[in-house]
């Protein structure tokens, strides 16, 4: 049975979390608010995981070494944190320990606590720009408040399973859009609508095969989260659930660098290993020397057994805001079916899927993807989107298209389509 959310709770957990970011009106901009909020978020949940992960080593040497005086036990559990846990802070600081040291040295300290962190955390706050961020709150006087309000609060893994997270964090970003009045084209799916999208992509329980899942604009993680979970959900014994966790991996790539951080963090958490995610444009090539990261799974290299996506919609990808140049270089290989216009990215988006397919003699593949009405319909006879139409007709590859009911989605009430 699939885990059912709590919503209830769970939009009571944003909208105190939200009263936060209103605190920050006057000093920053509505757009600024999640450049605060979120990192310190995903700082508060690795931070409640750590304490947990020390408590419950510190008992398993002591069990074994009653004779420790409590100096000599925090210097081995520091140690072996370091050296072990998935994820780890060298300092000794926590957001409370630093709330509660001289607010005279509330930056220095807090400083030294988020530079203690481990390669893979501090790559997470790297994509947020925090530490610049630090520098605006203290001048603006909001980093002690901050600390205040965030120092105590449960968001362990225990207390909200990364499926919850996910929600909270998708309601934040939907709260913070509106705020700042941005229409991106990025509409957070809803968990019921991946569920369904999983079902009808038919991934079976894996038995000595390794599965893999892949979302080429994978935002927070939301997609290849939860298709991993409903099919551990689905597992009827405890042998399934550990095929699952050993033969199904997942792979994604996202632009956002929020984004990238927030799903990077929840991959920690989960000590998910064998997930793969990379920041970057999935819709161009690599190049080592490009301004801009492109795409880490080039088809040359990379085909995926199930694929799932609700990529923006509406994306620019030509013009002075887009990147047409870069994209016109797989225009006689990925995007041979034809070149949408440039206000709408979508299209690119299924080409690059279509494009990681496995041959049939090779196990084939199943697509699921989130459209609205324009992919379906624009444009005229001849005109680029038909022709892409047309080439996914003829190849035989189209199997359904599920209407959706409208105001499905958090933040548009537009009809969408699977």
């Amino acid at each position: 049975m699939a885990l059912s959310l709590n919503k209830p709770k769970l939009d009571n957990l944003t909208k105190e979390i939200w009263k936060s970011a209103e605190r920050l009106r006057g000093k920053f901009k509505a757009y600024e608010y999640q450049n605060v909020i979120l990192p310190i978020i995903v700082i508060r949940r690795l931070e409640c995981v750590l304490i947990k992960w020390r408590e419950e080593k510190a008992a398993e040497v002591l069990s074994k070494r009653p004779k420790l005086t409590p100096k000599e036990l925090a210097k081995l559990v520091k140690g072996l944190e370091t050296s072990t846990a998935p994820f780890s802070n060298k300092t000794n600081w926590t957001l409370r320990k630093v709330y509660e040291e001289d607010h005279a040295l509330l930056e220095e300290n807090f400083r030294a606590y988020i530079n203690g962190f481990s390669k893979n955390v501090d790559d997470i706050i790297e994509h947020f720009n925090y530490r610049a961020t630090v520098g605006t709150m203290v001048k603006n006087n909001r980093l002690a408040p901050i600390l205040n309000q965030y120092k105590e609060l449960d968001l362990g893994p225990d207390k909200l399973s990364p499926l919850e997270m996910g929600y909270v964090y998708e309601e934040l970003l939907r709260l913070f859009s509106e705020q700042s009045g941005e229409e991106a084209g990025d509409h957070f799916t809803p968990r019921e609508v991946i569920r369904l999208m999983v079902e009808m992509l038919e991934i079976p329980i894996p038995d000595r095969r390794h599965i893999s899942i892949y979302d080429p604009a994978c935002g927070t993680g939301g997609m290849l989260s939860v298709a991993k979970e409903h099919l551990l959900d689905r597992a009827a014994t405890p042998e399934e659930k550990a095929k699952v966790e050993k033969y199904v991996t997942v792979h994604g790539q996202e632009l956002s660098p929020t984004n990238y951080a927030v799903c990077q963090a929840d991959l920690l958490i989960k000590n998910d290993q064998q997930a793969e995610v990379h920041f970057g444009n999935s819709l161009i090539p690599h190049d080592p020397h490009g301004k801009e990261r492109g795409d880490q799974f080039p088809e040359l290299k990379w085909k995926f057994d199930f694929m799932l996506s609700n990529p923006p919609f509406g994306v620019t990808w030509g013009g002075k805001d887009g990147y047409e140049a870069e994209a016109r270089k797989l225009e006689k290989t990925r995007y041979q079916a034809g070149m949408p216009p440039i206000n709408h990215g979508e299209l690119l988006f299924l080409q690059t899927m279509l494009a990681k397919m496995k041959p049939i003699g090779q196990g084939a593949s199943r697509i699921a993807i989130i459209f609205n009405g324009s992919p379906l319909s624009n444009g005229y006879c001849g005109s680029a989107e038909s022709e892409i139409r047309r080439w996914i007709i003829e190849n035989d590859w189209l199997d359904a298209i599920v209407m959706l009911p409208d105001q499905l989605f958090y933040n548009t009430g537009i009809f969408t389509y699977i």
